[in-house]
């Protein structure tokens, strides 16, 4: 199972339409695929239309009393399930910091997931904190959607000094910039150098579009109900960039959205990864 986490110390820079999206695609390429909405405001959870599980607890889960797989819930999607998020979530940092070897508490409670998923993506909350640093340990990869500006520059060079610093050499960063608007100079400068200083940053831009908002309305993944849009091929083509960079492969830069004229193929589903480890000791 590959456990990708889409996260930024950030809020607003749109990582629940990603984490959603991402999922549905991988599903929809024939992959098991689960996605956890570890935000206790619980976004990723209304837009698949999900209904939080009375039995959900951060304490209980951190304290071993209950499993994972006890409170999926499965969508209207097609080999895509979902793990709601609770409002009780807002309190995983306290309960975590109860345990021995609190940082490998989330790897620990997602290996029951192993045998049953190919993906299992993270929708994260923004912030530092000591459950975000359970994700960096328990990720294959950290799919970071960043604003255009210093700041998100700033946080990508501090992140990748921190992975660098704990030895995780197997975690892949793959930034990619989010809300582009070309028209600013600011955003184009800032794309431009972050390009060339950080060479894993992703080809594929999601600019600031409002088809990409209207994912609030219509409470589903972009590609399920507008494929041909081409917010919803930009999001295909982020999908292949992601799976290219997990499987080894290199992707090929993707057209920008204003020379692109026909639509992204889908890519054909790749192999199940080996079950994760507990390689990342505290």
């Amino acid at each position: 199972m590959q456990i990708i986490a889409v996260t930024n110390i950030k809020g607003g820079v749109g990582k629940t339409t990603t984490a959603v999206n991402l999922a549905y695609l991988a599903a929809r390429a024939g992959q098991a695929t689960l996605l956890w909405d570890l935000d206790p405001q619980g976004a990723a959870t209304w837009l698949l239309q999900g209904v939080p599980n009375a039995e959900a607890s951060a304490k209980k889960l951190v304290q071993g009393k209950r499993a994972l797989p006890e409170l999926i819930v499965q969508t209207e999607f097609e080999k895509l399930d979902l793990l709601p998020a609770d409002f009780s979530y807002r309190n995983f940092d306290l309960h975590l910091n109860e345990r021995k070897h609190p940082t490998e508490r989330l790897l620990r409670m997602s290996a029951a997931l192993g045998e049953r998923y190919d993906y299992l993506f993270l929708d994260c909350p923004p912030g530092i904190s000591l459950l975000s640093e359970n994700v960096l340990r328990a990720a294959d990869a950290l799919v970071i959607p960043m604003v255009p500006s210093p700041l998100s520059v700033r946080m990508l060079a501090a992140l990748q000094e921190f992975a660098a610093r704990e030895g995780w050499s197997d975690l892949k960063l793959l930034p990619f910039f989010s809300m582009v608007d070309r028209r600013r100079s600011l955003h184009v400068d800032v794309v431009a150098t972050t390009r060339a200083r950080f060479a894993m940053t992703l080809a594929t831009e999601m600019p600031y579009w409002s088809e990409i908002e209207r994912m609030s309305v219509r409470r589903a993944p972009l590609p399920a109900y507008a494929p041909r849009c081409e917010a919803a091929k930009l999001y295909e083509e982020l999908f292949s960039e992601i799976r290219a960079a997990l499987l080894g492969g290199v992707a090929a830069p993707p057209q920008s959205a204003q020379d692109r004229g026909a639509s992204a193929a889908n890519d054909e589903a790749g192999p199940r990864a080996a079950p994760r480890e507990l390689t990342r000791n505290a």
